[in-house]
């Protein structure tokens, strides 16, 4: 895992990527595909943004992720809202 404080810039968003267990298989492992890296560079930067954007959000839960050689598909969101109580 990997996390940072929002907003990110593509620097941290390469770093985080860089940073997790799994990144071998992300980048070419035993002759497979790399995936499209920048795919995912993007997609955390717009998901900071929306966070920074949109300050009522209290989490924020994407799974599935599928990455491919050629971009990425989130096939699952959640988000959940701060309560009026909780502020």
């Amino acid at each position: 895992m990997s996390f940072r404080i929002a907003p990110i810039i593509e620097y941290d968003a390469k770093k985080m990527i860089r940073e997790i267990k799994g990144f071998p298989l992300l980048d070419g492992f035993r002759g497979k595909s790399k995936a499209d890296i920048d795919a995912i560079v993007d997609a955390l930067m717009k998901i900071s943004d929306f966070i920074i954007d949109n300050e009522e959000i209290y989490d924020m839960n994407l799974n599935p992720v599928f990455i491919c050689e050629d971009g990425l598909v989130c096939v699952d969101a959640r988000i959940i809202l701060k309560s009026k109580e909780k502020e």
